[in-house]
């Protein structure tokens, strides 16, 4: 795992919650003009309900330039919906992007074992 990708995930964990996150899905970068971004949608448990939080997630990471280095992440929960429907809105990020790509998905113990294993964990679950 790449370290600006843990770097991410490490950022979602801490305004989501580590232990709350249930699943992450993960787009991959894309790099324009010396900036590289990129996008999750993440589901997370929300106490004594059977829906779920749904945030999306995003960074920008500056990579050259007079503002190398700079990074910004924004997560902005957009609704609470079941898990089921967490897909959905997978499906409608990657049409309005118009590409063919399979984000990766992260499950909760995947996350958790990145997180607490420094990214020594492949994304696969």
């Amino acid at each position: 795992m790449i370290e600006t990708t843990e770097r991410f995930l490490r950022e979602i964990g801490e305004r989501v919650g580590v232990d709350a996150v249930e699943e992450v899905h993960l787009f991959p970068p894309m790099r324009q003009g010396g900036v590289e971004s990129g996008v999750a949608v993440v589901a997370a448990n929300v106490p004594s309900q059977e829906r779920h939080a749904v945030y999306s997630a995003h960074y920008r990471h500056t990579l050259k330039g007079s503002d190398r280095g700079k990074w910004e992440v924004e997560v902005t929960a957009e609704a609470d919906a079941p898990l089921l429907a967490v897909d959905a809105v997978v499906r409608g990020v990657m049409k309005r992007a118009g590409e063919q790509f399979e984000p990766e998905r992260i499950s909760a113990s995947s996350f958790r074992a990145i997180l607490r294993d420094g990214g020594a964990l492949r994304i696969a679950d």
